[in-house]
């Protein structure tokens, strides 16, 4: 998309175009601010999505990076039927695994990560922030995840905007991160430990991969900081003082509150995300309260992500994520 293309995609009028044509497939997107999230009301996720909704839910997803509905009664069968109008779906996890009998679902529950990590994380502004699973060489275009077990207050998730974020850094800076590129891997949180099971896991599906710190949206050509916190780990090239120093920066400017979205989750809420433009922060302070959390999660197969000089992505270690098919093993 040309910069007069990206320009008209976020134009009133084409915003006045979207909303037409969502009343005109049955459905109301409720915007939740001023750069990310809406509500999509009048979708039954249950049944197969007439074409013009699933043309206007996409659409809004472009436009919102993430769209959240209410109320639906899903499965794990009828969410990856949802999923599988919009792309083909991942395998849950390529390095944690899947729900027993499900192959593409993985699940979202309170205490997953407990046998990971050891000791205290060194807790900063973007600690736990992330998109999801950068360190493949094609991480998931989007994510699809639905709430059933749901404390009755606290438990929120959070979302910021990436292309926001990087149209909101100076000139001369984007032109600097437009060329740098950085190493995404799994590790154990800044100043906690891996556990023996964790690294099992991981050397076991080894995900190691360089990607631009700026990708190029392959649908809207936007350009979006590509900075997840929790995997990115470095950036080439610099010095390790120069790639602390930049990534602490972006880090900070991309979870600026005006990018950002908070979703209050109920039981049958579903939130859709576009992860080629966002990284979101899964809620801690659930562990300050007794009441359970359960969601879970599909993920839909992405490409290579390509920076602005057209360069690709590439695979350190691993190979690329692709589509689960057949039955679980």
């Amino acid at each position: 998309m040309t910069q007069t293309q990206l320009a008209e995609f976020e134009s009133p009028d084409v915003a006045h175009e979207e909303a037409l044509a969502a009343s005109q497939a049955g459905l109301r997107i409720a915007p939740l601010s001023a750069h990310i999230g809406a509500e999509i009301h009048g979708a039954d996720l249950t049944r197969p999505l007439p074409a013009a909704q699933v043309a206007a839910i996409r659409r809004a997803l472009l436009r919102w990076k993430v769209v959240f509905f209410r109320d639906q009664a899903l499965t794990h069968e009828t969410q990856v039927a949802f999923a599988r109008q919009f792309g083909e779906l991942t395998v849950g996890h390529p390095v944690f695994g899947h729900v027993e009998g499900h192959p593409e679902v993985y699940s979202i529950g309170k205490h997953r990560k407990a046998n990971r990590f050891q000791g205290q994380t060194n807790v900063r502004p973007w600690t736990g922030w992330h998109t999801d699973v950068t360190a493949a060489v094609n991480p998931p275009a989007a994510s699809i995840l639905r709430g059933v077990t749901i404390p009755p207050y606290g438990g929120d998730t959070q979302w910021t905007n990436l292309v926001a974020a990087y149209q909101a850094l100076s000139a001369p800076l984007r032109g600097f991160v437009d060329g740098l590129r950085g190493i995404h891997r799994f590790t154990a949180p800044a100043g906690a430990n891996a556990t023996r099971e964790f690294d099992s896991l991981v050397n076991r599906a080894s995900l190691v991969s360089e990607h631009p710190l700026v990708r190029v949206h392959p649908e809207t050509g936007e350009r979006a900081l590509y900075v997840s916190p929790s995997f990115l780990k470095s950036v080439k090239d610099l010095t390790p003082r120069e790639s602390q120093q930049i990534l602490e920066l972006l880090w900070e400017h991309a979870l600026r509150p005006e990018f950002t979205v908070r979703f209050k989750w109920e039981p049958g809420s579903v939130a859709f995300w576009d992860n080629r433009s966002t990284a979101h922060l899964a809620p801690t302070d659930i562990f300050d309260l007794d009441f359970d959390r359960q969601l879970y999660r599909v993920t839909l197969v992405g490409d290579v992500p390509v920076g602005p000089d057209g360069q690709s992505s590439v695979a350190v270690e691993g190979d690329p994520v692709l589509a689960a098919h057949g039955a679980a093993s």
